[in-house]
């Protein structure tokens, strides 16, 4: 289980965060990851953990600054509050800079739906990520400079997303494609947020759980976070 720490942004102002250690201590990579659109809840916490128990520090910054929404109006109206280019530039790097500043030598980022979105950003806008894996979730796509991406990415996509469609992710792999960036992209027959074990308790017929295409993705994800970031 991990505590509630701070840490600075580049600009100065601090954040809360969820850190999660593992039993290798702060030597070990670390790896950032981003919230849903619901908030630094439980279940977001508990991928922290997960992370941790397989020899990462992850750090979960608190987006919303102490705000979690049950319903899905309520993430609506937090996510569409969220400055995505500060919440990248300043609150996902100063992230990235507390783990690297206290031990970590290589960190990467990951994130979700909505995280998934600020860890495309996050690929453009903060130099210091190793490798970085988002899940189901991509900002609009001339938001991203695929030129200053360095590191690289794998991505978890759903067939039958509604709210991130899968024909974006095609646009979206032609532009990675075309400015060199090394990538790696899975498309799985499922609908949005389908590692989140939670999903279908959120009432929302466009999310659905599977477990087999969570595990799939997830162990592609520690494979990958283990050849770029150990």
């Amino acid at each position: 289980m991990g505590n509630t720490i701070q840490f600075q942004r580049p600009d100065g102002q601090t954040v809360d965060g969820y850190l999660a250690e593992p039993a290798a201590g702060a030597k070990a990579p670390g790896v950032v990851v981003i919230q849903e659109w619901w908030g630094l809840n439980d279940q977001i916490k508990g991928v922290a953990d997960q992370l941790a128990a397989a020899g990462y520090r992850a750090l979960v910054p608190d987006l919303y600054r102490g705000k979690v929404a049950l319903a899905a109006n309520e993430a609506e109206h937090l996510m569409n509050d969220l400055n995505f280019g500060d919440a990248a530039g300043q609150d996902v790097r100063g992230a990235v800079q507390f783990l690297k500043g206290s031990g970590s030598s290589r960190v990467g980022v990951t994130g979700y739906c909505m995280g998934g979105a600020l860890t495309l950003l996050a690929a453009v806008f903060v130099p210091e990520v190793d490798a970085a894996v988002p899940y189901y979730g991509y900002p609009p796509l001339e938001f991203i400079d695929a030129s200053k991406i360095t590191a690289p990415l794998l991505a978890h996509w759903a067939i039958e997303d509604v709210p991130f469609p899968i024909a974006g992710v095609d646009a979206l792999e032609k532009k990675l494609a075309d400015a060199s960036v090394r990538y790696e992209f899975h498309r799985y027959h499922a609908k949005h947020a389908f590692a989140n074990e939670t999903a279908e308790s959120k009432g929302l017929e466009f999310l659905k759980y599977d477990a087999a295409c969570a595990s799939q993705a997830w162990a592609r994800t520690l494979a990958f976070f283990g050849q770029h970031l150990r």
